[in-house]
């Protein structure tokens, strides 16, 4: 072989190399973008709420901080059967209100006397929030703790010694049972109470007085991958309403530096924010019940399966997470009814996305980044959310296409991005191929980590995605259809 040949083919497999290189080359993930923590949280998806203390008693929903110890007295306390009903309804976690506003402790305290060390609950012996990390921890479920910053028994609320009181019932939560995965900050705070026999009304400013940075550093001290919630995050906040209802528009980036707790723009923290500089996840709290807490007169307005499916696609299929409360009754287990409601909720879920009928089509798109099948439209179809389909930059509209083997009918639709790269798309458009053409099914903004679309029921083997607007280059992880379980009825008008 010629000097010459051999420097030509050299040449040639350098630029070669040079051409897989630049294939291969990933796009860049946005400014803003989740922890393997929280990405991990948000794949969770649902979990549960547990109200329960002294207010179960007296039929309140707000204790005054006045009521005695002795009236917390459950006749068949089973922390277990909370766990178990919540694991098989698919809960990942559940949260356990350990102090409500009343100041009454699950715990044996050594810091205050209204506590369940002087209840008749084993004879002063019982600590629920022993039961419950141990039932949670035998189970399989995460532990969340809920503690109350307002507190309407204790004599020194509203005055700078409670911070300190605060700080050191927070140290025995978080050091005396396991692993916690969440810790809840609620936004009440201030107004009329015992505060130690005063019976007075004490006001804080909600900005300054608990001094929020220097208990969020101490929590993360005490436990260093625990996952903070409150209206302004730094890990979870507010969804900014008690209906479970996230916009139809959310990001999960947000500006924290805005928010204060218990004062925060509940619209902002409805919808997040496309040039937001952290990354919150959005949790949406919502009762199974009217009220939070057990109440009898209640028991014929548990919430309807079909109505708590309603509210998953307004939460989970809406990129955020949902919290459901569960409230045990004054036996110290959940009630039938709502054990019921939750199974059938459950059952319909199962049914709704046990089978993807987009599996085994041909996805094709009007383009995919430097034409590596890296970055190829089939990745859509493989379920793993670690895949996906990529353009080159500033490609507008994005437009992907699906050609199932038949025709099927579908009224579900499932998106995800690879939101391990940040969250991008902000305004698609769904279309299915009829006997008179491309006909819009939808119209949307966000999909972020989880989108699932409710539209009227039809029939077709071709369905197209087109991504108008984002704010990085386009990628899109997961594309799911499915038909829905025929026991679900919709409560709201279709079209999310």
């Amino acid at each position: 072989m010629s000097r010459s040949l051999f420097s030509c083919l050299i040449l040639i497999l350098l630029a070669a190399c040079q051409t897989s290189k630049d294939h291969t080359k990933e796009f860049k993930a946005n400014a803003v973008t989740p922890s393997e923590e929280l990405l991990a949280y948000q794949q969770m998806e649902v979990i549960g709420f547990i109200h329960f203390t002294i207010n179960t008693f007296t039929d309140k929903e707000w204790g005054y901080g006045d009521e005695s110890p002795e009236l917390f007295n459950p006749s068949q306390l089973d922390v277990e059967q909370w766990v178990i009903t919540a694991k098989e309804a698919g809960f990942k976690q559940l949260i356990l209100t350990a102090k409500h506003h009343d100041g009454f402790c699950l715990w044996p305290s050594q810091y205050t006397e209204h506590s369940i060390k002087n209840s008749p609950y084993k004879n002063g012996k019982g600590d629920v929030v022993a039961e419950f990390t141990a039932a949670c921890q035998k189970h399989g479920l995460k532990v969340g703790l809920y503690l109350s910053p307002w507190d309407r028994n204790h004599k020194d609320y509203g005055y700078p010694s409670y911070i300190n009181y605060y700080k050191k019932q927070i140290e025995e939560l978080l050091t005396q049972y396991g692993p916690v995965n969440e810790i809840w900050f609620d936004g009440a705070n201030g107004g009329d109470g015992y505060y130690g026999g005063t019976y007075e009304k004490r006001h804080i400013d909600p900005a300054s007085y608990y001094g929020w940075d220097s208990i969020f550093a101490y929590v993360k001290e005490l436990q260093a991958h625990i996952k903070i919630f409150s209206d302004a995050g730094p890990d979870v906040h507010w969804i900014g309403n008690e209906y479970g209802f996230a916009g139809s528009t959310f990001w999960t980036t947000i500006n924290t530096d805005s928010l204060v707790i218990g004062k925060s723009d509940t619209r902002y923290l409805n919808t997040g924010d496309p040039h937001g500089e952290h990354w919150v996840v959005g949790q949406c709290d919502v009762s199974i019940r009217p009220g939070w807490f057990y109440h009898q007169s209640q028991d014929s307005l548990v919430k309807t399966p079909q109505q708590l499916v309603d509210i998953y696609y307004k939460s989970v299929g809406r990129n955020a997470l949902l919290l459901l409360n569960l409230p045990p009754d004054q036996r110290g287990i959940i009630h039938e009814i709502d054990v019921a409601a939750l199974s059938t909720f459950k059952q319909i879920i199962d049914e709704t996305f046990a089978n993807n009928l987009a599996l085994g089509a041909e996805a094709n798109a009007n383009n995919y980044r430097m034409k590596h099948k890296k970055f190829g439209p089939q990745h859509v179809l493989d379920e793993d959310l670690n895949t996906y389909w990529a353009t080159d930059d500033a490609v507008f509209p994005a437009t992907l296409n699906l050609k199932l083997p038949k025709a099927v009918s579908f009224d579900r639709i499932l998106l995800q991005e690879p939101i391990h790269l940040g969250q991008r798309v902000s305004e698609f458009r769904l279309e299915i191929k009829g006997s008179q053409g491309w006909e819009t099914v939808f119209q949307g903004t966000t999909i972020g980590y989880k989108r699932i679309l409710r539209i009227k029921p039809v029939h077709s083997d071709q369905i197209r995605l087109s991504i108008t607007q984002a704010n990085n280059t386009v990628a899109l992880a997961n594309f799911g259809l499915y038909l829905s379980s025929n026991r679900e009825s919709i409560v709201k008008p279709i079209m999310d």
